[in-house]
């Protein structure tokens, strides 16, 4: 078994028992309630290096990124950084997210928020807007095209957008039948964890220009930035460079391509 295969299947389990403590009717009511977000494809478009900064506790290829974490008082390091969006995990148990992350940088940014789990229910979709989400990730190798096509149906009934992320060309085909619009391509290879930013632009070639195009996972430096948006990425989801650095503001900084003038402008 994958460690994909691994997560989502405990993340159903976990469904289930958070089914009977909370129906999906509650859930659906506090949905319904929630103020509306700023739009994350919106914040994507403009010209210029788009970053969606990520806060995570922990990856099960890294263990504990960084310690102690914060995700409200990332994100407020994030915006004044210049990230356009914010990417939160609320996976608990292999990343050691929590809703309740999510919860405070909502109340702390103004800016678009993705909710960075393994989306298999619309039970999650639905927790996403309650809690403050703009975004949800919908990860094709772990949904059938049936499913994919449902939950992006769902996400979009909420106004939620859904970011669909793909591995391979294969499932870059899967996405499009499934009417995805914004494409997130991980070029981190989740059975082996080897990344290869190449996996971008074999992507990029199979997509029509109405598609946004994110790159995901192994953008360490400003010269990865520019590798991806020559392949055609709109923009990139960054995590793991920032968390381990001593300082993630000027490691964004970095990423974006400003000068230190830009920056104390």
């Amino acid at each position: 078994m994958s460690i994909l295969e691994k997560i989502v299947a405990r993340v159903r389990e976990r469904l289930e028992a958070a089914a009977r403590e909370m129906p999906l009717a509650e859930v659906r009511a506090q949905a319904a309630a929630a103020p509306p977000r700023p739009a994350l494809r919106a914040a994507l478009e403009p010209p210029g290096t788009a970053v969606i900064a990520e806060a995570k506790r922990a990856s099960p290829s890294k263990g504990i990124l960084r310690d102690p974490y914060d995700a409200a008082e990332l994100a407020r390091l994030y915006e004044r950084a210049g990230a356009r969006a914010l990417s939160v995990l609320t996976e608990p148990e292999f990343f050691l997210g929590a809703p309740e992350d999510l919860q405070r940088v909502a109340r702390t940014s103004a800016l678009p928020i993705l909710r960075k789990d393994f989306i298999v229910g619309e039970y999650q979709i639905q927790e996403a807007k309650a809690w403050g989400a703009s975004a949800v990730l919908l990860i094709v190798a772990a949904l059938e095209l049936a499913e994919l096509r449902d939950l992006a149906a769902i996400a979009a009934g909420l106004d939620l957008a859904a970011l669909v992320e793909v591995h391979t060309e294969k499932e870059a085909e899967r996405a499009l039948a499934a009417g995805a619009l914004l494409i997130g391509v991980n070029n981190r290879d989740l059975s082996t964890f080897a990344v290869d930013l190449t996996t971008t632009a074999r992507v990029a070639a199979l997509l029509p220009p109405e598609v946004l195009l994110v790159a995901e996972s192994g953008i360490l430096t400003r010269r990865d930035v520019l590798e991806v948006e020559r392949a055609g990425a709109k923009a990139v989801l960054v995590g793991e460079s920032l968390l381990a650095s001593p300082d993630p503001a000027k490691k964004l900084h970095e990423l974006l391509g400003l000068t230190r003038s830009e920056v104390e402008a």
